[in-house]
């Protein structure tokens, strides 16, 4: 019998006929064969509101509780799944993150999965159960609870699946499955019936919102399918997989807006060897995400420093920036916080040239401006006015044909 886990978002969950609902899509694949483990999210915006409550005591609540207290969320979840799930006849247990023992490292609200004990989950699933596990949540190893921040639940589930070698993971959301890009602000935008774990993995960390970076991350380290489904409508999503050779016939999968960033230059800073290194480390020591990085050189001395992050990460950035000034004896601090990013993604950029010229010229074109340009191999991203971004993202799509199935685009 294979194992099929199904992980449910807040949204899917929010209200005791929704989760009636999940746990019907569960108990169907049961009845199919199938051992289950279901994966739940908090409840529609309870997460919101316990972080509201807790704002409301303490301005800076300690990161230890915030963990304690959000991770509670999930465990009234499960716990109602598989009250549902029993009344419906079926066998079912629920599970926090302590008792399946997802051990994480102890850096409380971005902890990273370490291990899983799978034993009880087999256990269980041989005995007949339904397993559902609380997503988001884990322990570090002196027993303290920790959360797996944005996106923990999807993450929390292609792990587990990877832990029990899963057949795959299907992850139900309020969209039926990943599109060319975001339909509400391209409203042409078609479906993708498959896509590649590292065009996914593109298109998460540039801000399309259905899947978390690190939920594919364990998908392709561990070869779980997952497939993105909708918790409404009995039809088919997207499958995320490994690359197969028809892919690179589609120039351009998806496209992505990104609004909130902010960029840091660092103004002259010296050629000295190690500067850099000195700059991304004090970052990292504050767990601030780099994004983009570039480097201009101004003359045989020196050079800016440029590189993008999360606004919510602004402040601590230029405070950790102005404490190592001294030591790297940089010019001066230039802040823009009026910027988006476009990109536009395709493994077909690896076997096909021209893009970079189709998606300028059409940038051009239409009098978008851009700030900078930065590229992988199979990515192209152009930071520009945010007042613009909007029309960047619709010149890109119509470039590349993505209101089209890709049978149908012109290369």
């Amino acid at each position: 019998m294979s194992i099929i886990v199904q992980k449910f978002g807040g949204t899917s969950v929010a209200n005791s006929e929704k989760i009636r609902n999940a746990a019907k899509r569960a108990v169907a694949k049961y009845k199919q064969g199938h051992k289950v483990v279901v994966v739940a999210s908090a409840r529609g915006k309870q997460t919101d509101e316990l972080v509201a409550d807790a704002y409301e005591l303490n301005p800076d609540p300690p990161k230890r509780e915030m963990d304690q207290l959000l991770s509670t969320g999930e465990q009234q979840t499960v716990s109602l799944m598989a009250i549902a799930i029993q009344n419906m006849g079926y066998k079912a247990l629920s599970f926090t993150g302590h008792q399946i023992q997802m051990i994480t490292d102890s850096v409380h609200s971005k902890a990273r999965i370490e291990s899983i004990g799978s034993e009880i989950i087999h256990e269980k699933l041989d005995d007949g159960y339904i397993v559902i596990a609380a997503g988001f949540q884990g322990i570090d190893e002196k027993g303290n609870v920790t959360t797996l921040g944005r996106g923990g639940s999807d993450t929390s589930a292609v792990a587990i699946a990877a832990a029990l070698k899963a057949k795959q993971c299907e992850i139900y959301t309020d969209v039926d499955g990943i599109y060319t890009t975001d339909p509400r602000k391209y409203s042409k935008a078609v479906k993708i019936n498959q896509v590649s774990y590292d065009e996914m993995l593109e298109l998460a960390s540039l801000g399309a919102g259905v899947m978390h970076g690190r939920a594919i991350e364990f998908g392709k380290k561990y070869g779980v399918e997952i497939q993105v489904r909708s918790s409404t409508l009995d039809i088919e999503g997207t499958l995320i997989t490994e690359e197969v050779p028809q892919m690179e016939g589609i120039l351009v999968s998806g496209a992505t807006v990104q609004s909130d960033l902010a960029k840091i230059t660092i103004i002259g800073i010296p050629h000295s060897p190690g500067n850099a290194a000195k700059v991304f480390s004090a970052l990292a020591g504050t767990k601030i995400s780099v994004n983009d990085i570039i480097q201009t050189e101004l003359d045989d001395n020196s050079a800016n420093l440029s590189f993008t992050i999360s606004k919510n990460d602004l402040a601590d950035a230029l405070k950790t920036i102005k404490a190592i000034k001294n030591e790297i004896q940089y010019r001066d601090l230039f802040i823009r916080e009026d910027i988006a990013e476009v990109s536009a993604v395709g493994i077909g950029m690896r076997t096909h040239y021209g893009v970079a010229d189709r998606m300028f010229k059409a940038l051009a074109e239409n009098k978008i401006n851009i700030d900078s340009i930065t590229t992988s191999e199979i990515r192209i991203s152009c930071l520009v006015d945010k007042q613009q971004s909007d029309k960047a993202l619709e010149v890109i799509c119509d470039t590349f044909q993505l209101d089209k199935e890709p049978e149908e685009r012109d290369m």
